[in-house]
Formats: C-alpha cells, structure tokens, sequence
C-alpha cells in the first residue's frame, strides 16, 4: 500500500477528527461526528500498524484517537480535584471513624506505660534488673538526650519519619491477624513505661518529659490511629454486619489504607518536631508548645472537617468507579 496516497486520501478525515477531539463544546451533528470518525480512523490505524508500526503517523493517530475517546468516554477528574477531596473528604471522614477508638488505644498505652514506670520507678531491684547503676546513670545522663542530637536534624529526622511510617503501615496491612496491633501497643507502651521509670529512679523526670512530649504528642497519636485502623480491619473480619465478610474487609481495608497515606504526612510533620525542635535550645515550654499545637491542629481537623464529611456520607472509602464491583450479579 502507498503510504503517501492512503494519508493523501484520508488526511482531511484525520484533520477534522482532530479538530473536533480538541474543541471545547461540541453540538448533537458534531458528537456523531466524532464518533463516526473515531470509528472509522480506529480501522485506518490498524492498517497502517499492520504495515508500519512505529512510524510517526501511526503515533499522531493514536494521540489523536486517544483524545477523541475521552470526549465520549468521558476522561477521569483532575488532579488536582482528586487531592483536594482526599485531603478535604476522604482522609478527614476515614480519622473520623477511627476517633474514639483512637483514644481507646491512647487509654491502653498510658496505662500499660503508666504501670512500668510506677514499677521501675519505685522498685530498686526492678531497675537492677535492666542494667547497672552506671550503666543507668550513663543512659539517664547522657545517652537519652544524645540520641535526639548525635546525627544532622534532616538525616535524623528522615529516619524517625520512615521508621514511624513502616511501624504504622504495618499496624494497619497486619490489624486482620488481630495480635500485631495488641503486641505494637504492648512494646511501645512498655518502652516508653520503662524509659519514664528509669528517670524517675533518677529523679529526673522534668527531664524525659521535656525531650518526649514535644514530639512524642503527635507520634504516639499517629501510632494509636494506625492501631485503630488495624483493629477495625480485623473487627470487619470477625463481626461483618449484614455485608458479606469479603465485602466488609475489602471496604474497610480501602478506607484505612487512606489513613496509612494521611499518616505518612502527620509522621512526617512529628519527625520534624523531634529532629529540629526536641533538640533544640528553645525554652521547654515553647518546644512542648510547638508539640501541643500539632497535636490540636490534627484533632480540629478531624473534628471539624471530618465530622462534617462523615454526616455527609463519605466513610474514605474509593468511589464507586474506582471500588468496582461490590456483589455478584446475574
């Protein structure tokens, strides 16, 4: 076939088709138009392909097709809408949910570590049991507080952020066992227990208060949230409702893996607050400031905004185009 003869032939079809895939309003007799063109240009490329496949013209005509296809088909939202209602409806109504079991895991926390320090913290023989008086004396004196100072603030805080993240993510992928989410609870609360009866042996609390709150406020919430994620994954799993048990777990584990993304921004935020504020000389209450006011800004947000997406309807789960199917159907 003559290449040259064959785009001499169809070139004005290809023009127009083009013209039209790029107009911005199109009338009834153009929208049958395109269609028709589209079809019939779809069978042009095919033979030209057959013929030469990765010539320029066959590349131009699958733009343009390409283009055409989304003025009938209809093209996907913008990006930029996709991100605002992730981070206005979606991820604000899935914090929503979690909010009172988040506090449920808090509760367990502080009275797990509570319990370690009040026996660390008052029990000689418990505290010889971890290490030796130098040893301690050493951790309490020097150790502790080098650790938030002994690498560059950004590497340090880098490292916290990824460390945090993973430890969440894995909260929220492994919640369905129903055990890693009561073992990440255990042995956080345990060594934060035993760091704060260690200095209070010593007394020294005012000192490990001082260096884990600023940061600690955010990072340990952010922990709870990807507990409370886990937990409601495995409970879809145990307790479906009227929904079947794939559906329930397929629908909630959509909606917490967009708690997972939102939490790798507010463990991003908590590992700037202990790599650049914690080890900072700023006075102690402005630095446990800093970390109080993060620690609001993300319950406003998920009250305010998350409430109001809630009693909306959205639950951060993906639409209905995205989810696909959600029963079997004839």
């Amino acid at each position: 076939m003559d290449m040259d003869a064959f785009s001499a032939v169809n070139g004005d079809k290809w023009s127009r088709l083009h013209e039209l895939a790029f107009k911005r309003r199109l009338s009834g007799a153009e929208a049958d138009e395109l269609l028709r063109l589209y079809q019939s240009t779809s069978a042009h490329l095919s033979l030209i392909r057959s013929l030469a496949p990765e010539s320029g013209l066959s590349a131009a005509l699958s733009a343009t097709l390409a283009q055409a296809r989304t003025r009938f088909t209809g093209a996907r939202s913008n990006f930029m809408a996709d991100l605002a209602r992730f981070f206005v409806v979606a991820l604000p109504a899935a914090l929503y949910r979690l909010s009172w079991l988040t506090l449920a895991c808090g509760a367990a926390f502080l009275l797990i570590g509570g319990a370690y320090a009040l026996w660390i913290g008052n029990s000689p023989d418990a505290l010889r049991t971890l290490a030796t008086d130098s040893a301690i004396r050493k951790y309490v004196e020097k150790d502790f507080i080098d650790y938030y100072s002994e690498n560059p603030a950004a590497s340090f805080a880098g490292a916290v952020w990824t460390n945090n993240a993973w430890i969440s993510a894995q909260a929220v992928a492994l919640g369905i066992t129903g055990i890693w989410v009561p073992m990440i609870l255990f042995s956080n609360a345990q060594g934060v227990g035993i760091a704060a009866g260690i200095f209070a042996a010593a007394g020294k609390t005012d000192v490990f208060y001082s260096y884990i709150l600023p940061h600690g406020l955010m990072e340990l919430t952010a922990v709870f949230i990807a507990c409370a994620a886990g937990l409601r994954i495995f409970w879809a799993m145990v307790s479906p409702g009227p929904r079947t048990r794939g559906r329930a777990v397929a629908e909630e584990g959509r909606s917490l893996i967009t708690v997972a993304l939102g939490l790798i921004l507010v463990l991003f935020v908590s590992g700037l607050v202990e790599g650049f504020v914690t080890p900072s000389t700023l006075p102690v209450w402005v630095k446990i400031g800093i970390g109080s006011a993060v620690l609001a800004s993300y319950w406003l947000y998920v009250l305010i905004w998350g409430r109001r997406a809630y009693l909306a309807g959205a639950r951060g789960d993906l639409g209905s185009d995205d989810a696909g199917y959600t029963e079997i159907a004839a």
